[in-house]
């Protein structure tokens, strides 16, 4: 009798251990889940805090080349049709010598008021807004044939679709920080870019020849970082390649939202 005692004391205990065992294990993995989860919220919370610093960063940018834009285009280009109205004036009280000089003069501040009203739309979001990405890269690749900085050339492969507007205007920023960084390092004479339409995203292919560099030993400057944390902002894959002498090349696929 007290030998089954024991056995249904030990037994009891054992239950006991086991039922604690199970509840502490029960315990741990609902702790970790929770522990988990709050880091994740506090991750994603820190995601959201860091789109919204850019995305007012970006407003911000946005706003201050509109600004530069309409000076440019008001006052700047304003000053510049008065020189060419008082260089017209000027010519009919000139001998004819003379005047064939003031007509080189004309021609000049007249392409420079043309290259401002140029530069003024590719500043201006809300002109990109109104011509759409493409006809707004193709403004900026005639600037760069008007003045003879390269060859350029524009491929349209499919049907064009309706892009957010604002994400419009941050993947043309995209395309134009990579055609500054062409003008000013690359030293290239040909610039490409290819636009195509497929079922699911838009792929924008950029590349041009110049002289390339070594990524891996080049850091990241702030324009490839703006290119990059643009591209993130919304949601397109985004890949950037170069090598000495291969020149250098941007692909963005931005997806369709439906």
């Amino acid at each position: 009798m007290l030998e089954k005692e024991q056995i249904l004391l030990i037994i009891y205990f054992t239950v006991i251990i086991l039922f604690f065992i199970i509840f502490g294990i029960v315990f741990f993995v609902a702790f970790q889940r929770r522990k988990n989860k709050l880091l994740v919220e506090k991750l994603r919370a820190e995601q959201r805090f860091e789109d919204e610093i850019f995305k007012s960063r970006i407003e911000i940018q946005e706003q201050a080349l509109k600004n530069v834009s309409w000076e440019l285009h008001d006052n700047i280009g304003q000053l510049l049709s008065t020189a060419v109205m008082q260089i017209n004036i000027l010519g009919t009280t000139i001998d004819e010598k003379t005047s064939d000089a003031l007509e080189d003069v004309r021609s000049l501040v007249g392409d420079s008021l043309q290259e401002i009203r140029n530069l003024s739309k590719t500043l201006n979001n809300e002109v990109i807004h109104n011509i759409g990405l493409e006809k707004s890269i193709q403004v900026e690749l005639d600037r760069f044939e008007k003045l003879r900085f390269l060859k350029t050339k524009l491929s349209v492969i499919g049907e064009e679709f309706h892009i957010d507007a604002k994400d419009e205007i941050i993947l043309y920023r995209i395309i134009q920080e990579f055609f500054s960084n062409t003008i000013k390092y690359a030293e290239a004479s040909n610039l490409e870019v290819e636009l195509e339409y497929a079922s699911n995203n838009l792929n924008i292919r950029v590349k041009e020849d110049g002289v390339g560099f070594d990524m891996k030993s080049v850091q990241a400057n702030s324009g490839l970082l703006n290119m990059k944390s643009r591209a993130a902002l919304v949601k397109a894959d985004y890949e950037y390649k170069s090598a000495p002498g291969k020149g250098v090349s941007l692909l963005l696929s931005y997806p369709v939202k439906g």
